[in-house]
């Protein structure tokens, strides 16, 4: 099991730019695909994904303004967001799972949840 734990969340302006980090502890395999989602009321959408070997998806609303990255010497998953936009505005989950999603914007695939980080957009 790998336990995950999310910071850098915060307040900005439109524009502006933010970067989240997800550390993972635990069962290094449980963290070979890693993912970032963002919850608003009680829907939560995929934002990004990387796999163990760096491969990236990205939802169409923030594909170029945002990047996911990983150090894993550092057992830790980024989020780079750039040109924040209000729509932004969520709190921002990092999820892992130890084998492959078959879809990687779906929820059940993973295994391990952080508990959220804050992010606010004003205009």
């Amino acid at each position: 099991q790998v336990q995950l734990v999310e910071s850098g969340g915060g307040s900005v302006q439109a524009g502006e730019s933010l970067k989240l980090s997800c550390t993972y502890t635990g069962d290094r395999y449980g963290a070979n695909y890693m993912a970032w989602f963002r919850q608003v009321s009680t829907e939560r959408r995929g934002v990004a994904a990387i796999t163990f070997d760096g491969v990236t998806s990205y939802a169409d609303s923030v594909k170029g303004r945002f990047t996911i990255s990983r150090d894993d010497a550092k057992n830790t998953l980024y989020l780079l967001m750039n040109n924040l936009e209000p729509e932004d505005t969520a709190e921002y989950y990092c999820a892992a799972t130890s084998t492959r999603p078959y879809k990687w914007s779906f929820l059940t695939p993973y295994e391990a949840w952080g508990q959220g980080t804050q992010v606010t957009v004003s205009s």
